[in-house]
């Protein structure tokens, strides 16, 4: 009796073991891998994808993503992986529980696929930088689910349909380069967040549901712009490569860079000026008469005025306005909320002194921001020195650091001549600024414009941030190189939160591991987190480094562990990353057998009291 018990519990055994076996071969989406093998064999492509019919799609298959139950493929990222040619018809399109699809940045040529209506559940389509042309899809209404459209730099021609507008969930829609006309429809959609309809050949005026995205986001059109009443074209002549920032509202002086620009203002006079270029990386430009630089005439019923530069006490910085006009001038650099210029005073001191574009605040609100920014004082926060404001102008002024940013120290040159930036050099660079950054938060402040370029050595080589305070006052468009470092939300809301300061710091840390910017590839343009996401789920690790960070022993460990805190950083839900104070103590724990390199605690800026002074100068800049 006891034999037969055996058995038959042996044979029900057997029995559940291989149910669970077929159970588990049938969960395999099937006919979702035939269709991507199907599409794979059919398409060009130069990149190696490792999909093999044999293997599993949801476990093994890079770019492809599953759903829970492993069952259905709902996610595919096939961006930068050289595909070339049309989309061969009913492969992708059998996908029909797609969630999110992008294909950007190949050479995919043909018409918008008309399978594609079959994935009604999309939510994240982005096929920019390819080859399509034609019309866009005429209805839109079968992805009623679709919250990001990005069919950017393609050749899509015709009108921009109507029922785009019933996509009622849509955050982002970024039809920019391409050569669609005729009017832009009413599209009356209130989570629209993100528009871009630049350099298309549109004609007519800016319907007022959308009156209240800035003007760049529909220049390079034929298109008339009504903002408060008063109707003003966008771009009359569509320049793909025109130069966007002809209508800064500051006037203070002449703009230092690749290129010398006028600024168009009502009632202002432009002075002919005189430019003398130095060197490959930089101009200085002189006036014949004084050579001054920052100097433009100033509107009549200005000279009565008299403007104030405030600086902060305890500060060995002391200049005046006059002081500053008369100051030789190189560009150092343009970014998201001004210009930066390297400034030689008479004196031999020089400083770094940032013009502000789009300050969209009055003159209270500006000079209580700049109060709250000139009270930090800490060693990895670069101090802000001196502040001006007039109607014209809004200039802040810091050190100047002879080393450069870090940006520049990263993606600098490469070559025989180049000293690399090593590894510990990087992870005092990481501390630095998660440090600072962390003092930002205990100050209240939320920083929203955390980059490489805003970042410099302090004397202990440790990495400060500057640029604090910025992204509360300035309306400015996100540009290509900023977005690398915006979480989701930030593009999305236009709204920077603690939350979003600690994902702007994982990219940094990618950055710093790989040596990459974080959008990057020329024409093919890889987005950083995805690429260090994709290459560590294949369990490619190795391929993610630096290639001159290979150069150094015994350091392997402690890469793979700051990768591990920037993947944690960079999550895309807000509430699963961590907070900058628990950044801090993992990065500071990496350092830890290096403590003897840490900066001091005691190390205080030079400029220990932060309680303002004003220096008063007339208003001419005649």
């Amino acid at each position: 009796m006891k034999n037969k018990m055996a058995l038959l519990f042996l044979y029900s055994t057997t029995f559940m073991i291989g149910a669970m076996f077929l159970f588990s071969v049938e969960a395999e989406p099937v006919a979702d891998k035939q269709a991507l093998l199907d599409f794979l064999h059919n398409m060009n492509h130069s990149t190696h994808l490792n999909w093999n019919k044999n293997s599993s799609v949801c476990k093994k298959w890079n770019r492809v993503i599953c759903n829970k139950e492993q069952s259905r493929v709902i996610s595919l990222q096939l961006q930068s992986v050289g595909l070339n040619g049309s989309i061969p018809p009913n492969t992708l399109s059998r996908l029909s529980a797609l969630q999110n699809l992008s294909l950007a940045s190949n050479s995919i040529t043909g018409f918008f696929p008309s399978g594609f209506n079959k994935l009604k559940i999309l939510t994240f389509v982005s096929l920019q930088f390819n080859k399509f042309y034609g019309s866009l899809p005429l209805d839109f209404s079968v992805w009623k689910n679709l919250t990001f459209v990005d069919f950017s730099n393609n050749g899509f021609n015709g009108s921009i349909p109507l029922s785009v507008s019933n996509l009622t969930h849509l955050s982002s829609l970024i039809l920019a380069n391409n050569t669609l006309s005729g009017e832009i429809p009413d599209i009356n959609i209130p989570s629209l967040k993100d528009l871009n309809l630049e350099n298309n050949n549109l004609s007519g005026f800016v319907p007022k549901s959308l009156s209240r995205f800035p003007s760049l986001s529909f220049s390079g059109n034929n298109l008339t712009y009504v903002d408060a009443n008063v109707s003003y074209p966008t771009n009359v002549h569509k320049k793909r490569k025109k130069n966007k920032g002809l209508k800064e509202p500051a006037l203070l002086g002449i703009i230092i860079g690749g290129s010398v620009l006028g600024f168009l203002f009502i009632g202002v006079f432009l002075i002919v000026c005189y430019y003398e270029k130095r060197g490959k990386d930089g101009q200085i430009i002189k006036s014949q008469k004084s050579k001054e630089v920052f100097s433009e005439k100033k509107e009549a019923s200005d000279s009565l005025e008299r403007n104030k530069i405030v600086f902060f006490e305890g500060c060995n910085l002391v200049f005046d306005l006059e002081d500053l006009l008369r100051a030789s001038a190189e560009v150092l650099g343009k970014g998201t909320f001004g210009t930066v210029y390297k400034a030689s005073l008479e004196d031999a001191t020089t400083v770094a002194v940032k013009r502000l574009k789009e300050v969209m605040v009055g003159k209270r609100e500006f000079e209580q921001q700049m109060e709250i920014v000139g009270r930090i004082r800490h060693e990895n926060v670069v101090s802000l020195r001196a502040y001006y404001y007039s109607k014209e102008e809004k200039l802040m002024v810091y050190d100047y650091y002879e080393q450069g940013s870090v940006s520049a120290m990263l993606h600098g040159k490469r070559g025989a001549e180049r000293i690399p930036l090593n590894w510990e050099s990087r992870l005092k660079i990481a501390i630095g600024v998660a440090r600072g950054i962390s003092h930002i938060h205990e100050e209240k402040l939320i920083h929203g414009n955390i980059k490489a370029s805003n970042i410099f050595l302090n004397s202990k080589g440790y990495g400060c941030i500057s640029d604090i305070g910025l992204a509360t006052m300035i309306i400015s468009p996100i540009s290509p190189r900023a977005r690398g470092y915006l979480a989701s939300e930030v593009t999305e809301t236009r709204k920077a939160t603690y939350a979003s300061d600690v994902y702007s710091f994982g990219v940094l840390l990618l950055e710093l591991l790989t040596g990459k910017s974080p959008l990057h590839g020329g024409e093919e343009v890889v987005h950083l987190v995805r690429w260090v996401n994709s290459v560590v789920r294949e369990e490619w690790t190795s391929e993610v480094f630096d290639l001159e960070l290979l150069r150094y022993p015994n350091i392997e460990e402690e890469m793979v562990e700051m990768l591990q805190i920037g993947m944690a950083c960079v999550v895309r839900l807000q509430d699963d990353r961590p907070k900058m104070d628990e950044v801090v103590t993992m990065v500071e724990e990496i350092h830890r057998g290096n403590s003897g390199n840490r900066p001091s605690s005691e190390f205080r800026s030079e400029c220990s009291t932060p309680t303002p002074h004003v220096i008063e100068t007339p208003t001419s800049l005649d």
